[in-house]
């Protein structure tokens, strides 16, 4: 099967801006292809907002998310692949998840007799509401994601 992360990226996308609020990405600036105004990265990560009424001429498919945006009033092209896209939430509530960040989609790019997935009982962690933020401990192993609430 083929990675869940860009379909569940695009639901949390739609249902933020369906309730008004204000879409923000946690990206992986080391991540390959990621295009990001390199002078806003910390710790090795960028917040975008991609509301939008910020990122004009926005397109997100099954690969990759990108749009031209204004940093300090210089207009750049933004390119985020779906692997680097570690967050999405409400700026204004702090609700959406958190992707693990191992890159899911890698494994699944190899035949299955390739891979050996490691399968746990665990379910997703849930949280307490608040913002992600680059500080929060990882998922536990087998968790793919973790939803904020």
């Amino acid at each position: 099967m083929t990675s869940n992360r860009p379909y569940l990226l695009r639901a949390f996308y739609d249902w933020i801006v369906d309730n008004q609020c204000t879409p923000h990405i946690v990206v992986n600036a080391n991540y390959p292809q990621v295009q990001v105004p390199v002078q806003f990265v910390q710790d090795g990560q960028i917040v975008l907002n991609v509301s939008p009424s910020a990122a004009n001429n926005f397109l997100m498919d099954k690969e990759a998310l990108s749009f031209s945006a204004r940093f300090s009033g210089q207009p750049m092209q933004v390119y985020v692949p779906v692997g680097a896209v570690l967050a999405i939430y409400a700026r204004e509530n702090g609700e959406g998840t958190i992707f693990s960040e191992s890159n899911v989609e890698d494994e699944y790019t190899q035949d299955a007799e390739e891979v050996e997935l490691e399968t746990t009982e665990e379910e997703p962690t849930v949280s307490q509401p608040k913002a992600p933020s680059s500080s929060e401990e990882k998922p536990k192993k087998g968790a793919h994601l973790r939803v904020i609430k």
